[in-house]
């Protein structure tokens, strides 16, 4: 009986030794147990992607039968996750019906149902886990503010940077994180420690208009763009003589404090009035009269007034005593106080002349033309001959054929005017020439039918020849006269006023850019830009549209089509030097802004067109306005000048040019020496054209098919809409 039991122990420990399992990692063979030997997430992965497929790998084929929703389950928590299950060569895999969710600690199982092609089954269950990767969500409060950049997932610990750009008419607030504020700054950025809800929150903007009423009473600081519901506080200055009245929007008086402060809760216009000190003038005149010009009882303070003496006969004007001295007559009085003059007047004592002048076939013009004069004084005398005379020259007390002649009266004189009388088939010509001379070629007393004579006309210094008049006319000069009859031409002459001009902004470093902004530069459309473009403090996801592609030297970035931008695009956080280049070139950019706004020198031309430029010409000068700027739909303003003529145009509000609306240069003027300084925005509407650099304390935007040959920069954001920057 033993020993029948103990073969039956012997039969079952071989059965057992040939059919139990060993580990054997790898290599599958009779006997061995079926194992996971890795998997996919590992073990105690963190930021898995959301995306992961699942897998685990055996040291063995399976029985595919047996790997299935029963045998591999993924869960989170208790919650099993749904998917698709397969398995190939020694690997199972699971793919998620949906993406998994971020930063969730999920699961792994691979049960004992699990078997080999043997029927084995796993000798105990497999389990794993896994952290997904957390992410970022960004949203807008409210939508139409703003939009932002930064959103999707990322790794624990990595540093994050979110950015907010405000729309039109908004400006940004702060970063929230469940109702709570996390950050004040634009670009907000933090170390990656879970998933974030991050909401961009923005506050409408109104804008405060200022303007001085007269312009040249005073000046008014405050105006701008402001969030809604905010204090502002705009001031009003006089300037010397003129005191401050009150503050006016429309017909209704706003305040009569200097400074003053309100909540904003619609865009305001406000006007600081302001009045000018007046005073008197009292003149006083024995033996002569005194002409005031303008004759008031109270002039403004600093109103020109001219006074001309006019002495009573057997007198003369000695000067000036009380407010104003010296000899000049007449004499300009600036009222800048009550001022008393007094006109001075002596009797004559000196000898006073007759000038007798004779004249047959012929007239002679005496200027000035008076019956006596007194010593020295000097009498011109032009003599017109008669139809078929000619002028042949002077006797008596003047000699020669010089015509005009200038006589100085020191004594009596005669002074005859000789004429002859043309022969048949000649012709006379005289010529007038006053603050100028005229050189006739060839210059004879007559001339025979059909004679070319050429005429050069020179004016003398501080005038210019603007053209001929009489028997001629236009501009051409030298000009060339036929003789075909008596002819009587005049060459005219006029002051030459010359207008300063100022210098050339100087821009330093910011002009080494066609584009350089502070908060952005965003592309809709195909946008053209020649040379290089900038953004700081603002970093590169603040440049939109573009299609940006890092260089090598990661120091600058270009752009996927060429025509986009022709040169490099820069941005503050881009590898050194660029950052500290970027910091230069935009403190340029505010210094040659403040710069431009604060001259003074050439006077400048204020409000002029009061502040509508459809259809003007304007000179090369320095123009002001305390408004905005307007060019109408499919006008134009014309810049006049020389190649080195400047313009600056000082602007306290916008610059807006209406769709069609054009800028044109004649002359030689060029766009390097044209600078608009805007206060306001710049905006340039459709196929719109303008030449020279914007400088603008807030936005550039430029709209479909507008053209700017300058550059554009702005201490906020560039917009460009299919629109083209040429570097001047």
């Amino acid at each position: 009986m033993k020993k029948l039991t103990l073969l039956a122990i012997l039969a079952i420990g071989s059965v057992v030794f040939f059919t139990g399992c060993k580990n054997d990692d790898y290599e599958a063979k009779v006997g061995v147990c079926p194992l996971v030997v890795s998997s996919i997430p590992i073990d105690k992965a963190i930021d898995v992607p959301l995306t992961q497929i699942i897998s685990a790998t055996f040291n063995e084929k399976m029985d595919p039968e047996t790997i299935n929703q029963a045998s591999f389950i993924v869960q989170q928590g208790t919650t099993a996750v749904v998917g698709t299950i397969a398995y190939n060569g020694l690997t199972a895999t699971f793919t998620p019906s949906s993406p998994l969710l971020p930063n969730v600690l999920y699961s792994g199982t691979i049960k004992t149902l699990a078997k080999d092609l043997l029927g084995q089954a796993l000798q105990a269950d497999y389990k794993w886990s896994f952290t997904t990767i957390a992410q970022i969500t960004l949203t807008s409060n409210p939508t139409a503010g703003g939009t932002t950049t930064g959103a999707g997932t990322f790794a624990k610990g990595a540093s994050v940077t979110v950015n907010a750009i405000p729309g039109v008419g908004y400006a940004f607030t702060n970063w929230t994180l469940n109702g709570t504020p996390v950050s004040t700054t634009p670009s907000y950025q933090f170390t990656m420690d879970g998933n974030k809800a991050l909401v961009a929150n923005f506050a409408f903007q109104f804008a405060v208009a200022l303007s001085s009423n007269p312009a040249e009473g005073g000046i008014t600081t405050g105006a701008g763009s402001y969030t809604a519901g905010s204090n502002v506080t705009v001031t009003a200055t006089p300037n010397t003589n003129y005191t401050f009245v009150n503050w006016t929007e429309g017909l209704t008086i706003a305040s009569t404090l200097a400074n003053y402060t309100f909540p904003l809760n619609a865009s305001r216009n406000l006007v600081a009035n302001f009045t000018a000190n007046t005073y008197t003038l009292n003149t006083t005149a024995v033996n002569g009269t005194v002409l005031k010009v303008p004759s008031k009882t109270a002039y403004n303070s600093g109103e020109i007034v001219v006074l001309t003496a006019t002495p009573a006969t057997g007198y003369t004007f000695t000067g000036w005593t009380g407010d104003a001295t010296g000899t000049i007559n007449p004499v300009s009085v600036t009222m800048n106080s009550n001022k008393n003059v007094t006109a001075n007047f002596t009797a004559i004592v000196a000898d006073t002349y007759t000038l007798n002048v004779t004249a047959v076939n012929g007239t002679v013009l005496k200027v000035p033309s008076k019956t006596a004069y007194n010593s020295g004084e000097i009498v011109v005398l032009t003599a017109t001959p008669a139809m078929g005379y000619t002028f042949t020259g002077w006797t008596g007390d003047a000699t020669g054929t010089i015509n005009p002649v200038s006589v100085t009266m020191n004594s009596n004189k005669n002074v005859t005017a000789n004429f002859t009388a043309n022969l048949p088939n000649t012709y006379s010509l005289n010529v007038i020439a006053v603050n100028g001379t005229v050189l006739k070629v060839p210059n004879k007393t007559a001339y025979n039918s059909g004679d070319i004579v050429q005429l050069t006309a020179t004016a003398n210094s501080g005038f210019k020849f603007t053209g001929w008049s009489g028997d001629a006319n236009g501009t051409l000069n030298p000009l060339s006269v036929t003789m075909n009859a008596d002819k009587n031409i005049t060459a005219n002459f006029i002051e030459d006023v010359i207008i300063p001009v100022g210098p050339i902004v100087n821009l330093n470093t910011a002009g080494d850019f066609s584009i350089l902004t502070k908060s952005g530069i965003s592309s809709t459309g195909i946008t053209s830009v020649q040379g290089d473009i900038g953004v700081s403090p603002a970093a590169a996801a603040a440049i939109t549209g573009f299609g940006l592609i890092m260089d090598t030297n990661g120091q600058t970035s270009h752009t996927t089509i060429a025509t986009h931008v022709t040169g490099k695009v820069y941005a503050a956080d881009y590898a050194p030097p660029t950052p500290s280049k970027l910091t230069v070139a935009v403190l340029d950019m505010e210094t040659a802004y403040t710069t431009a706004n604060n001259l003074v020198t050439p006077a400048p031309v204020l409000e002029q067109g009061a502040g509508n430029l459809s259809g003007l010409t304007l000179a090369p000068g320095l123009y002001k306005w305390s408004t905005g700027v307007l060019i109408s739909s499919n006008s134009s303003v014309t810049l006049s000048g020389g190649a080195n003529d400047t313009w600056v145009f000082q602007i306290a509000q916008d610059l807006t040019l209406l769709t069609g609306a054009k800028v044109n240069l004649i002359g030689g003027a060029q766009a390097k020496n044209i600078t608009w300084v805007v206060a306001g925005q710049a905006v340039l509407g459709s196929q719109t054209e303008l030449y020279g650099t914007i400088m603008s304390k807030t936005l550039i935007s430029l709209n479909t098919g507008s053209k700017v040959t300058g550059r554009l920069l702005a201490q906020t954001a560039v917009t460009l809409n299919a629109s083209t920057v040429v570097a001047p």
